[in-house]
C-alpha cells in the first residue's frame, strides 16, 4: 500500500510519485519507469485539454472541465481596501455517480 503524508489534524494525502509506485507495486509485470510515463501521460492530456477549454470526463469517476470567473471588485480582508480582481479561468471537477457512491458508502 502506498505511504501517505500526514499532517496534525488533517487527512493523509497521496502524491503523485506514491501513486506511481502503488499502480508498479500491483503490476509487476510493468516497469516503474513505464507506469510513471503513462500516469504523466493522463496528467498532461487532462491539462492540456482544460487548457484548450475541453471537458474531460472520466465515467463513473467524474468530470473536470473549466469554469470562467468574471472580473470583481473585492475587498482585501487585512486592510479592508477595495481592490479589483482580473476575470480568470479556474478548474472544476464534479464527481461521477459511482465515486459519490462509494465516498457514501453505498459502494
Amino acid at each position: 500500500m502506498a505511504k501517505t503524508h500526514r499532517h496534525p489534524g488533517r487527512k493523509a494525502n497521496m502524491i503523485r510519485s506514491e501513486l506511481i509506485q502503488k499502480i508498479a507495486d500491483e503490476n509487476p509485470h510493468l516497469y516503474q519507469r513505464d507506469v510513471e510515463r503513462i500516469v504523466n501521460t493522463v496528467f498532461e492530456e487532462v491539462t492540456d485539454a482544460m487548457a484548450r477549454g475541453d471537458r474531460v470526463e472520466l465515467r463513473g469517476f467524474g468530470a473536470f472541465s473549466v469554469k470562467k470567473r468574471d472580473a470583481r471588485t473585492g475587498r482585501n480582508p487585512r486592510t479592508g481596501e477595495t481592490v479589483e480582481v482580473e476575470e480568470k479561468h479556474v478548474p472544476f471537477f464534479k464527481t461521477g455517480k459511482l465515486l459519490r457512491d462509494r465516498l457514501n458508502g453505498k459502494a
